[in-house]
């Protein structure tokens, strides 16, 4: 694990003008980052006219993760009911360095920072921020003795940290623009002492930096409450009782250009914070224990593990002789079945890529519960199909047919792509176009026309469905890495 460490021993005022320019640092002088954000003209309307909200969150236990092949974190569960609200698409990218955000958010790449970011007023010059989600308070994180289940109360207590200055003289690991770091400035000053600082890499998440000083990486970090206890449930050696700070709110940031996506957002968050929906979400991730112990300890969880189901083999079997990016694949197999074998459909298809009994049939497979006879037709499904497209010239969009045929048949396909060439869309494009005109094929108007072959289709089922595999692709795409075929290593090579 690569990591970035450099241990300096910080007087006050050197932290605190470090602080400022680090908050800065991504945008240059003041005048710079005004004229860059003066450009910067994307706001509510916009991103309403495009169809596309665009945030950038972090890759976290809590925020944004895979678990069993299902995008899950509070963040993540917040920004699709939002987006769901705007009536947009949500496209989404991941770091967990805050200045990266910044700089993304500023330079209008993202149009929302969905973190768990304490308002400052160092960065309310650079950011505006929405209401608060939460209100949280920094609490300090500290590893027992490897002993401490044998040892007496009055000994365990006394190996441990209870008051921030008993810090004085050690050493914290924080990352070097994270608020943690501001605290601990604010913290030297008030308790008239040095406390040295381990600046870690902004790449490390917080649920990161808090396994390594549970497995005795480092020796002390700074958390969020919230996020602390969530960890240390699943880490007994920690303790995470002592606070080094008072409430700090707890918010999204957004461009202080976007005055009306803030408001929208606002507004959004209020009637959600009226309900139960959210509280239930943030008991979710925060509060429940058991469920965040059962994801750390299974090979399904993106964090730990490079695995998105019990099948990977399979599908990545199936995946390269279609010559598809895996995780395609595996997107599309969860679309069918959420990779359970035994799951079977109202029409009678079953298993794990949904075969129908005379399919099975046709294709030698003898019990369709079987997820390696099931993914091996359902391969070789997929390449008849794909093989009946081969004058599509675009290979994402040569998948997006054929992804379209396994689920509503390819002679349906084929009457959408006829009636897209009648009404002068583009007939070798699935975006936009013939995904348009299957929806068509749902109304007596369209799929009674002398044309037609095939008749109705609920056409809402295929232009769903392929939308779908492609969201739940992009989540694959940033949580699982994509494994190298041996032709592929050579090419690069």
């Amino acid at each position: 694990m690569a990591r970035i460490r450099h241990k300096h021993l910080f007087l006050i005022t050197s932290i605190l003008a470090t602080l400022l320019c680090s908050s800065c640092s991504f945008s240059g002088d003041k005048n710079a980052k005004k004229d860059r954000k003066e450009h910067v003209k994307r706001d509510l309307a916009n991103i309403k006219e495009e169809g596309v909200l665009r945030v950038i969150t972090s890759y976290s236990s809590t925020s944004y993760f895979l678990y069993r092949g299902q995008a899950m974190g509070y963040e993540y569960d917040l920004l699709k009911r939002f987006a769901k609200h705007l009536d947009v698409k949500l496209e989404i990218s991941v770091s967990n360095d805050i200045d990266v955000m910044f700089q993304q958010l500023n330079e209008g790449k993202v149009d929302m920072i969905a973190h768990a970011i304490t308002i400052t007023n160092s960065r309310k010059e650079i950011v505006a921020f929405s209401d608060y989600l939460y209100l949280t308070h920094q609490v300090l994180v500290q590893r027992k003795p490897e002993n401490w289940r044998k040892l007496s109360w009055s000994a365990l207590q006394a190996s441990l940290i209870h008051d921030p200055i008993e810090l004085i003289g050690d050493t914290v690991s924080v990352t070097a623009t994270s608020s943690y770091m501001a605290r601990l400035a604010n913290l030297s000053e008030e308790i008239g002492g040095v406390i040295h600082i381990d600046t870690l890499t902004g790449e490390l998440s917080t649920d990161r930096i808090i396994e390594m000083v549970a497995n005795g990486e480092i020796k002390y970090t700074v958390a969020d409450d919230n996020i602390a206890n969530i960890s240390a449930s699943y880490y007994p050696e920690l303790d995470v009782r002592v606070p080094i700070s008072f409430s700090q709110r707890v918010a999204w940031a957004l461009r202080p250009q976007s005055a009306e996506l803030q408001q929208e957002l606002n507004s959004w968050l209020k009637t959600m914070k009226d309900g139960v929906a959210y509280y239930a979400i943030y008991n979710k991730y925060f509060k429940n224990t058991r469920d965040f112990r059962r994801r750390e300890n299974s090979e399904l969880y993106s964090l730990n593990h490079n695995n998105i189901s019990p099948y990977d083999d399979l599908i990545k079997a199936g995946a390269d002789s279609l010559a598809w990016d895996w995780r395609l694949m595996a997107a599309m197999v969860f679309q069918e079945s959420k990779f359970n074998p035994d799951l079977e459909s109202w029409a009678g298809a079953k298993g794990i890529m949904q075969l129908m009994p005379r399919t099975a049939e046709r294709f030698g497979v003898t019990d369709r519960s079987d997820p390696k006879q099931s993914i091996r037709a359902g391969t070789e499904i997929l390449k008849l199909l794909w093989n009946r497209f081969e004058e599509i010239p675009d290979s994402i969009q040569r998948i997006k047919f054929t992804m379209a045929a396994y689920n509503c048949g390819y002679g349906h396909v084929a009457d959408a792509r006829n009636l897209a060439h009648e009404e002068g869309l583009d007939m070798y494009r699935w975006d936009e176009n013939v995904e348009e005109s299957i929806l068509k094929l749902s109304y007596p108007e369209f799929y009674n026309k002398s044309n037609i072959q095939y008749g109705y289709v609920r056409g809402v089922e295929p232009y769903t469905y392929v939308r779908q595999v492609f969201d739940r692709f992009a989540n694959y795409s940033h949580f699982i890495e994509k494994e190298v075929s041996e032709e592929e290593a050579f090419v690069k090579k």
